[in-house]
């Protein structure tokens, strides 16, 4: 059995992949490609009898036909005799039944691809949005863009090849099988042709193969490099560096356009010998029928007819495999992004969060991103609910990490965290970061209206306006939206553009207060505004202390001297912790950047 799975593994990685999402549904498209080829295998052996009902000398017999004859006999013991007329209408239903049959089965791969790829996109977004915050910062972003945009495009492609790859095999077993019916010397013929196509097509393959995934690999460079024009675009454009970097970008395309054009070249060339291959063959077994055995005019005939459609068959699977191989590195990047997610996954409790009633310890923690840099050593802290707490130190002392650690984004290496003294790994991470309000400097604006911005897409219910206009008074939004035309249905553009900083920081706040959280965070939320826009922003900062449970990240001090207490670190490790007055007076280092800032 093992070896079975290894076999099928081996050499129908690609199906078990497509049987994963789509499981049995994938034998209804195999049974409907046999009723195709079934149906056309039928009407093409109709073309004897009506050869010979023309035929003034030959009466209607199953001769020459091998063990097709049956269907003759069958016909025949129905009563129905096999003059012209009646030898046609049974042809034209043979043959309208294969349109019917083909019918439904191209309607039913259009269904399977649908599914397929509606369930590949649910899959990869489920498995992001369970990926571990500190796997995605070392991870290649253009990478995960890619593949969830344009490589799932391209996999929709290696789907549609491969299942028309799989209905052209199933046409050659089936016209194989008529051949083994008719003449087994005219099978063996066939096989052998096949075989030496497939030998003409081999090194195609190959190439065509390799160029995919090299195709693959260069569009994630691309979509990474773009990701970081864009982001940088403003800095590039200052500088005058944009052009520079976009020569960066200049060779990728090139890059991509070689490979595709290897691509195209390869297609093209599996398109050309196509045809020639196939009349080479036919001829070959004409005169072999002719010379060699002496085969009757009805024989070749009919062993024309399936050997055509055969090789036909035969060479549009070759064709459409090679299409395959041309999205084949698309569909291995998409196993290997899964696997990959798979292997990212967060580690998640089981205990449901309902609120925070006490709370946070930390006792003895360390944290590192390797095994060689520590960049949090023997944190012990205790957060009170509805407790002010300022962090602050010099970039790279580790204020962010350990608010990344609070809000269970990133797992301690050791140590330990209690949420209400229960152990953060028990708890599901979820529920937890439901009751937790972030902000940011740089803020998170969607291309969408204020209303949606705040509440998240929530319905326009009574209920929901009065939390979406409680948490506008609390962030003192509310003149703003009132003096705007379309009030909470002004769209604020990409990024917010519409909007200034002290704007997008309000409704950063009132987006958080909207959710009714427990703990706000502050990350340097007022760093990046001016003084008098910062004052405002601070006031509503200020209305909240006593209300939630403030976490603060800040390196212009002003903006916490009224907090409940200070936590000063240094280079990963808690130097002191106290009130803002007490630390000037007992901290020579924070008295230092109290008066370098001149407070």
């Amino acid at each position: 059995m093992n070896k079975i799975k290894s076999l099928l593994k081996r050499y129908f990685s690609s199906l078990a992949y497509f049987y994963r999402f789509l499981r049995g549904k994938i034998f209804i498209a195999f049974f409907l490609s046999v009723a195709v080829s079934l149906l056309d295998g039928l009407g093409l052996t109709m073309f004897i009898p009506l050869l010979k009902a023309i035929s003034d000398n030959e009466a209607v017999t199953g001769e020459g036909m091998g063990k097709l004859a049956l269907l003759v006999k069958g016909i025949q013991s129905m009563g129905i005799s096999l003059n012209i007329i009646n030898i046609l209408i049974i042809m034209i239903i043979f043959f309208s039944l294969k349109g019917i049959a083909v019918y439904i089965a191209n309607v039913y791969r259009i269904y399977l691809q649908e599914s397929f790829i509606r369930q590949i996109r649910l899959n990869l977004l489920k498995l992001f949005n369970l990926m571990s915050f500190k796997r995605f910062t070392i991870s290649d972003v253009g990478r995960i863009q890619n593949t969830m945009t344009g490589e799932v495009q391209k996999v929709t492609r290696s789907f549609r090849y491969y299942f028309k790859t799989f209905e052209q095999a199933t046409m050659v077993i089936v016209y194989m099988a008529f051949a083994f019916v008719v003449d087994l010397k005219f099978a063996i013929m066939v096989a052998i042709g096949g075989l030496l196509t497939n030998f003409a097509y081999k090194g195609i393959y190959k190439h065509t193969k390799g160029a995919s995934r090299k195709l693959t690999k260069e569009d994630s460079v691309f979509q990474g490099q773009v990701i970081q024009h864009v982001r940088h675009f403003k800095y590039l454009s200052a500088t005058g560096a944009a052009n520079k970097y976009g020569d960066k970008l200049t060779k990728t395309i090139y890059a991509i356009e070689k490979v595709r054009r290897r691509i195209g070249h390869l297609t093209s060339l599996g398109l050309a010998v196509r045809e020639p291959l196939l009349v080479i063959v036919i001829a070959v077994v004409i005169i072999v029928q002719v010379k060699v055995f002496k085969g009757s005019m009805a024989g070749i005939i009919i062993s024309l007819l399936f050997f055509f459609r055969a090789l036909q068959a035969l060479t549009n699977l070759q064709s459409q495999w090679n299409s395959f191989l041309e999205f084949s590195g698309s569909l291995e990047n998409m196993q290997d992004f899964e696997a990959f997610l798979k292997e990212s996954k967060r580690k998640n409790g089981k205990r449901k969060f309902e609120s925070f009633q006490k709370s946070i310890q930390i006792k003895n923690m360390n944290f590192s991103y390797d095994d060689d840099a520590k960049i949090l050593n023997n944190i012990n802290l205790q957060i009170d609910k509805n407790q002010s707490v300022a962090f602050v130190g010099e970039s790279g002392s580790g204020k962010t990490t350990l608010i990344n650690i609070i809000t269970g984004l990133l797992p301690e290496d050791s140590g330990e965290v209690f949420i209400d003294d229960i152990h953060l790994k028990e708890i599901d991470k979820t529920t937890y970061q439901q009751h937790i309000g972030y902000v940011s400097q740089d803020s998170v604006t969607f291309n969408d209206t204020i209303f949606n911005n705040i509440t998240f897409w929530a319905e326009k219910t009574p209920e929901n306006l009065e939390r979406f206009n409680k948490s506008l008074e609390q962030a003192s939004l509310s003149s703003f939206i009132d003096g705007l035309p379309d009030r909470e249905d002004t769209f604020l553009g990409d990024n917010g553009v519409n909007l200034s900083g002290g704007q997008k920081q309000r409704i950063s706040i009132a987006r958080e207060l909207y959710k009714d959280i427990d703990i706000l965070i502050l990350d340097e939320a007022t760093s990046a505004l001016d003084s008098e826009t910062e004052k405002a922003i601070q006031e509503s900062i200020d209305a909240l202390r006593g209300k939630y449970t403030l976490l603060i990240i800040a390196h212009r001090l002003s903006t916490i001297k009224e907090v409940d207490k200070v936590v000063l670190m240094e280079k990963g490790e808690i130097l002191a912790i106290d009130s803002f007055d007490n630390l000037v007076q007992k901290q020579e280092r924070f008295r230092k950047m109290v008066e370098l800032q001149e407070l």
